[in-house]
């Protein structure tokens, strides 16, 4: 049996224990931090890394750290400093506020989302002392008026009201056109300033061999399907599944066992932002997508989530124990070939590909488009802590992936397993 804390407050805990690596980059962005709180100019430091690989967990001890010194050590040089934790992603932000909650140093106002900081400094002529971004992949990068932001780069206005910034950025995570980066834009803005950068590599939240980490970088990176590794079920439930109502059935009979499983799926099917429920069908299965959820509580926490299907706007930054991942219309298989295609006209998420005045090329917005596409199934691939189960809408790549099941040593799941 597995025995593990499923509340995503303890796996953000600034309590939680770092390895050497993590704790001496707190320890370094702190010395960069008291380095440049007096300088002339803004700086920057980036923590570079892809899912799973606890860029989270180094902000929420860099960010507590740096409150206790703000709020009770005279000694120390952050004393006193003014000090925010911004999150673009609302799930994300109530993880954080409800940690500020039980916590003397942190408060819950602390926490904010960047256009609501922007727009209180403003309104206050005010700046601050550091930004600690997480999931800086996220901000904007063009106006949104619809969220109150007239600017031009969430990142750009961030850094002219603040001495110190701290973001941590995965590319491989960029799913909306209205928040485009890639390392170059990014390095367009931070090298303008004192800037410094740190790769984070080892994965921490999958229990998966490193074999099949590889295997799903390949599938969303390269748009291939490479050989299924014999590794892919070390200490690990990997699955494939021709048959979307039996992955449900074992997702649920996990959750009973363990909590926090969910089935997820890409884009592809009815989706309107119109408050009534649009369901995903695939043969005998039939679930709703996820409602927009009012509580406090993260998405994948809420017991009845188990009846909905999640998407990459409920489950992106969180863990889940086991996940049963549908990959939709928009991906499928090139007839004769192991590569994969995306098909653009499948795609029903129409917020992510909203138009951008400085993106003329057609063929490099196509490119943009699928990129995005698959980095939102490398999102859901990435979310599943001890088993990940595979099914597919495309017939050919379904049945492909149940070869390459094969072909590895395992055997298709059968009913109840």
């Amino acid at each position: 049996m597995i025995e593990t804390s499923n509340a995503a407050i303890d796996k953000l805990s600034p309590f939680k224990k770092l390895t050497s690596e993590q704790e001496d980059l707190v320890e370094d962005i702190l010395h960069f931090t008291a380095d440049h709180l007096q300088g002339d100019y803004p700086a920057t430091y980036t923590i570079v890394g892809d899912a799973g690989t606890g860029k989270s967990v180094v902000l929420s001890q860099l960010f507590d750290r740096l409150q206790k010194a703000a709020r009770k050590d005279p000694s120390s040089p952050f004393y006193q400093t003014s000090n925010y934790f911004l999150v673009n992603h609302p799930e994300i932000l109530k993880v954080y506020r409800e940690i500020a909650g039980s916590l003397p140093e942190l408060y819950k106002k602390d926490f904010a989302r960047p256009t609501s900081l922007i727009n209180q400094l403003d309104k206050k002529d005010q700046k601050i002392d550091v930004a600690i971004i997480d999931e800086a992949h996220l901000l904007l990068s063009k106006a949104d008026h619809y969220n109150n932001f007239y600017h031009d780069n969430q990142l750009i206005e961030i850094i002219k009201r603040a001495k110190v910034v701290v973001i941590v950025f995965d590319q491989y995570q960029v799913l909306r056109m209205k928040s485009l980066w890639t390392p170059k834009r990014l390095h367009q803005i931070t090298d303008r300033y004192p800037h410094k950068e740190y790769h984070l590599t080892k994965m921490f939240r999958m229990n998966a061999s490193l074999e099949l980490v590889e295997w799903f970088n390949t599938f969303t990176n390269d748009y291939r399907l490479a050989p299924l590794p014999k590794s892919a079920r070390d200490h690990y439930d990997f699955r494939i599944y021709d048959d979307a109502e039996q992955m449900r059935q074992a997702i649920v009979r996990r959750n009973r066992e363990v909590g926090l499983s969910r089935i997820l799926s890409t884009s592809g099917y009815p989706s309107t932002l119109d408050g009534g429920k649009h369901y995903i069908e695939e043969g005998r299965f039939k679930m709703p997508w996820d409602q927009y959820n009012y509580t406090v509580t993260p998405w994948a926490e809420l017991p009845q989530t188990i009846d909905e299907v999640g998407s990459i706007y409920t489950c992106q930054g969180f863990d889940l124990n086991y996940t049963g991942i549908i990959l939709g219309p928009p991906i499928s298989q090139v007839p004769g070939t192991n590569r994969l295609q995306i098909n653009l006209d499948r795609y029903t998420d129409t917020e992510a590909f909203k138009k951008r005045d400085d993106l003329t090329d057609p063929a490099e917005i196509t490119a943009l488009k699928k990129r995005m596409i698959m980095n939102s199934l490398n999102v859901l691939f990435k979310r599943g802590v001890y088993g990940t189960y595979l099914y597919a809408h495309d017939p050919l790549l379904r049945q492909s992936l149940c070869q390459l099941f094969a072909a590895a040593g395992f055997q298709l799941p059968k009913e109840g397993d």
